[in-house]
């Protein structure tokens, strides 16, 4: 720790030599952190963030392929929604660590409030995509199961971005600073991951817009996260090193080859199967770097104060 506070002090020099893009000097009191890390726990707040966004994406392509009249990959899109949504919740219950916790933030609703809007938001739709579910299984009132799941894919695209603004309204600076763009990251994430899993796991001969949707949603995805880190300054450096971003570069390899295999999943089920796989999991990747960038940029003091000293000489 007394290292990081005295790096900027001893390093000045070579810093200041190694360009635009050196760390500033900077220091700390005792090189402590300046803000508390978040206690959120892995995986399962990870978890969370990816099991939302796909059921909202999923609930999504389950109510179009309902209107377009492919029943298998209705049936794909809906039951991954329920899944998704529900094993989102539990992954909350357990990092709150009693479910009663969960419940008390569903006392009361304040829109000012993203954890309150998120939760309000979560536990509709989980409810809602669990009746469908319930009734695609055991086929009983399937024509009042068709109008939940409408009401359901009208949250959807509420649980595929939500997470996104519960995360950059905390002091975080990896997330605060990228406010703007970590919805879309999010949103795209989310479409591409339900593309995946309906490309894998529906008939090729009804899983087009599956495919489709896994293109559009990992083009976006390595798009987006592109944007973010050209705009994120300073913070960049923590979407680029470390565990974060490992990850986050795996999960752009994973991305461009679930939007190529999109594009031949038709002709092959090996192929299909594969888009399913590194699509879900770059998905999943992605939420876990934007998780940990966050974390570093709160243990990280740096990220905290220079930034800061950065917006208040620009302000002169």
């Amino acid at each position: 720790m007394k290292a990081r506070a005295d790096r900027g002090a001893s390093a000045e020099g070579s810093d200041r030599s190694a360009g635009d893009e050196a760390r500033e000097p900077f220091r700390s009191y005792y090189g402590r952190p300046i803000i508390k890390e978040p206690t959120w726990k892995v995986p399962d707040v990870p978890a969370y963030l990816y099991l939302g966004g796909m059921a909202g994406a999923s609930s999504v392509m389950g109510a179009l392929a309902q209107l377009r009249g492919y029943s298998r990959l209705r049936r794909v899109g809906l039951l991954c929604a329920a899944g998704g949504s529900g094993a989102s919740v539990l992954a909350l219950i357990h990092d709150l660590g009693r479910p009663r916790r969960f419940l008390n933030m569903l006392r009361v609703f304040k829109p000012t409030s993203p954890l309150s809007v998120g939760s309000w938001i979560l536990a509709p739709f989980s409810a809602l995509s669990g009746a469908v579910a319930i009734s695609e299984i055991t086929g009983f009132a399937r024509p009042l199961a068709r109008v939940t799941a409408g009401f359901a894919a009208v949250l959807a695209p509420a649980m595929t971005t939500y997470t996104a603004v519960l995360l950059a309204d905390t002091a975080v600076p990896g997330w605060h600073e990228t406010r703007r763009e970590l919805p879309f990251v999010f949103a795209f994430s989310s479409v591409a991951a339900a593309g995946a899993l309906g490309t894998g796991l529906a008939p090729r001969s009804e899983a087009a817009p599956a495919r489709r949707m896994a293109v559009l949603g990992s083009l976006g995805e390595l798009l987006a996260s592109r944007v973010l880190e050209q705009r994120a300054g300073r913070i960049a450096e923590a979407y680029r090193t470390g565990r974060a971003g490992t990850t986050l570069r795996t999960a752009r390899v994973l991305a461009a080859g679930c939007a190529l295999g999109a594009l031949f999943a038709r002709r092959s089920g090996s192929v299909a199967v594969l888009v399913g796989v590194s699509g879900t999991a770059a998905s999943a990747a992605t939420r876990y770097g934007v998780f940990e960038a966050g974390r570093e940029t709160a243990r990280d003091p740096y990220y905290t104060v220079v930034p800061q000293r950065q917006d208040s000489r620009s302000e002169q």
